[in-house]
């Protein structure tokens, strides 16, 4: 199928969901699904966000904005992770136990509400990296309407694009637990010093970021065409300064720059495959 004929498949398919509530985060695909499904779904389609300490303030606040602008019924939800048995202690499946764990409250919340079905927004390109979270997708029953129309990222940028919305080229982002080395415990402080980090490069004027974090070293990716920028002498030295301020001890950058899922990369095939 080309570009068109996957987008009318996804409006099919919400269509028939009857109605449905979004697992909406504000970013690139989260966002497409819920104005595709608003579209087609009318008030039928409700938004429902999860505030924690793992998601920055400054994606809630464009979450909420982006709602309030549409007329999109918002359900704003606590779900804390650091309180989930085993997630501070950050196994390779804690994605998996984080989106049990807030699935299982957003489809209580749909119930209540009336709602038929709940949504989450990845895509066909999350098939091909060790995503544990889609395990608890499945075993929920969630539905993943963009993958199940065959959408890729691109693809959605583009038809994000032609509907003009704000996020077409937004950067992608996942929760700030994933900046965690595996095993490493994942604390509140370390979370807050990620994401201040990862502002500070933001409002620098850096476009992709990830700021990982290995104790209280920071190993800073930004994508292979701002790696230059980064490299210069005073971008550097302002930089390392703001970053030591926050709490690190040594700041370093990654020269293979940035890429989706970094941290798996020294998971052993077998944990992939679990």
């Amino acid at each position: 199928m080309d570009i068109q004929e996957k987008y009318e498949a996804l409006k099919r398919n919400l269509k028939e969901l009857g109605s449905v509530a979004v697992a909406f985060s504000g970013g690139v695909d989260s966002t497409f699904l819920l104005k595709t499904a608003h579209d087609v779904l009318g008030d039928k389609a409700v938004a429902v966000t999860a505030r924690s300490a793992s998601f920055p303030q400054r994606e809630l606040n464009e979450a909420k904005a982006f709602c309030e602008k549409n007329q999109i019924a918002h359900i704003i939800c606590d779900s804390e992770e650091l309180d989930i048995e085993g997630f501070r202690q950050n196994p390779p499946n804690r994605c998996y136990l984080c989106k049990k764990e807030l699935f299982g409250k957003i489809k209580r919340l749909a119930k209540e509400r009336g709602l038929e079905a709940v949504a989450e927004g990845s895509n066909t390109d999350d098939n091909g990296d060790y995503r544990p979270g889609l395990a608890a997708v499945r075993e929920l029953g969630v539905k993943s309407p963009l993958r199940e129309a065959g959408l890729n990222k691109e693809e959605i940028r583009s038809l994000s694009k032609d509907l003009g919305l704000p996020t077409w080229n937004k950067q992608s982002f996942a929760c700030l637990a994933s900046r965690f080395v595996y095993g490493e415990t994942i604390e509140e402080k370390k979370l807050g010093m990620v994401e201040q980090a990862e502002q500070f490069l933001l409002d620098m004027g850096f476009h992709q970021v990830r700021v990982r974090i290995h104790g209280l070293l920071a190993r800073i990716e930004v994508s292979a065409q701002e790696l230059p920028r980064l490299m210069e002498e005073k971008t550097r030295e302002t930089i390392a300064a703001r970053l030591k301020g926050l709490g690190f001890d040594y700041v370093t950058a990654d020269l293979l720059g940035y890429r989706t899922g970094s941290m798996n990369e020294t998971l052993p095939e077998e944990e992939k495959a679990l």
